[in-house]
């Protein structure tokens, strides 16, 4: 099902809009300058983050950081804005890599190039690459987020349940489990997981948007993403995949019951989960994503992100340094390991290898050499579109829709691609949508 393909866009598509942002605003770039201790506001969402914070403000007297949870990838983007517009947003945050096109068109992330020296070097090119747009540097990539199946393997042995390798046998055990089990199902169709879909989508070869100069092609509703919106709508059909929103009360109690067996998402699930689930810690492992084609190992990006410095930020010097440290230094890898979070530094992806495995699964010994062989195989240059934040909206309302009324789950890409083109177009970009 998966083709050879690559999602990209260069750096140079996004000059048209990104020519009208700038970095910073001239405000007081020298911290010692301050009386007392600089402070700093960070949004960033995640159980490592705290720890990561705390780590930073033992050893940084001068600098200290105010850590605010303000939610999660698109509710963080969305706050972000308007909190850049009210002229009260923190100084730096935590932005997904597939909205960070968007957070600098909308004037959110500043450019950072001036405090960028030596940085690339400490990620591969292909995680650096998110963060750079048109020759200047605009966040400091702090964790990976390639897809990876986290299941509860003592339910799974329980049921005897094998772990799967492709879809088709993802399927069989979906069924498997809700035979023996009616109260159980193997994985959730969330609706509003426009990141989800995208990487099982990017797994089976699809390229939502594509450029030739300033030139785009965007294409929702092609034959690899309504394949695969055609295989869970199966799965929604006859009721063996629980298709509800995740992360919600109701949600958590069924994992934490055993009625939610797996996770397909980023590497990061295993803090998520145990954060929701603690009490569940050691049943669960990680296996690779099933492929769509049996012997192919690709996997495609759910997630990941960079901090950022606001385009408000009083002092982006104190600001870039925070930066930097939450995401190349050992203590900052050391929190996100622990927490179950793939760091995006090379030199992070080393620590790994010497570390223990995350709290969710304390007895899967060889939980990190898994996660080093799947971030090998991960198709590399993948990028987004300028209006990412509007795709997700409209997919999560299409999906959810289609979901509650019974529709086609195909039938909510082709309206989430013609919102997207009205977008794209109305911002004054060349459009062509196939």
């Amino acid at each position: 099902m998966r083709k050879p393909v690559q999602v990209a866009a260069t750096a140079s598509a996004l000059a048209l809009v990104l020519a009208a942002c700038s970095g910073g605003d001239g405000q007081d770039e020298d911290a010692g300058a301050a009386d007392g201790p600089v402070t700093l506001d960070y949004w960033a969402w995640g159980t490592a983050q705290k720890p990561m914070v705390d780590a930073w403000n033992a050893t940084h007297p001068d600098i200290q950081v105010k850590h605010t949870d303000a939610g999660g990838g698109t509710d963080s983007s969305a706050k972000l804005v308007t909190a850049t517009r009210a002229e009260n947003a923190p100084d730096v945050a935590i932005v997904e890599y597939n909205t960070l096109p968007a957070m600098i068109v909308a004037g959110v992330a500043a450019d950072i190039s001036e405090h960028a020296d030596g940085l690339e070097s400490e990620f591969a090119p292909g995680v650096w690459n998110q963060v750079t747009f048109d020759g200047a540097t605009y966040g400091v990539p702090q964790d990976a987020g390639p897809q990876a199946l986290t299941y509860n393997k003592a339910r799974f042995d329980e049921l005897g349940i094998d772990v799967p390798t492709t879809w088709d046998e993802f399927a069989a055990a979906a069924e498997k489990v809700h035979e023996a089990d009616p109260d159980a199902y193997l994985t959730t169709y969330a609706p509003a997981e426009f990141g989800g879909f995208a990487g099982y989508a990017q797994q089976a070869g699809a390229e939502w948007w594509t450029v030739d100069g300033d030139a785009w092609t965007v294409d929702f509703d092609d034959d690899a993403s309504v394949a695969v919106a055609d295989y869970w709508q199966d799965l929604v059909d006859r009721d063996l995949v629980l298709a509800e929103p995740m992360l919600t009360p109701e949600w958590n109690a069924k994992v934490n019951k055993g009625e939610v067996l797996s996770w397909p998402a980023g590497l990061w699930a295993a803090g998520v989960l145990y954060g929701v689930a603690e009490e569940s810690a050691g049943d669960w492992a990680m296996a690779p994503l099933p492929q769509w084609t049996e012997g192919e190992d690709a996997v495609g990006f759910q997630g990941g992100s960079a901090v950022v410095v606001t385009s408000s930020a009083e002092h982006p010097e104190a600001a870039a340094e925070f930066a930097r440290w939450m995401s190349t230094s050992d203590e900052a890898a050391a929190a996100q390991i622990e927490q179950g979070q793939y760091p995006a530094s090379l030199a992070g992806q080393e620590l790994t290898l010497e570390s223990d495995p995350p709290l969710l699964m304390p007895k899967q010994k060889d939980y990190w050499e898994i996660a080093a062989e799947i971030t090998k195989n991960t198709i590399p240059e993948i990028s987004w579109g300028p209006n990412v934040n509007v795709a997700s909206s409209a997919f999560q309302d299409a999906m959810s829709k289609a979901v509650t009324d019974g529709t086609p789950l195909r039938d909510a890409l082709t309206a989430t691609e013609d919102v997207v083109v009205a977008d794209m177009e109305k911002t004054g970009f060349e459009v062509t949508q196939k």
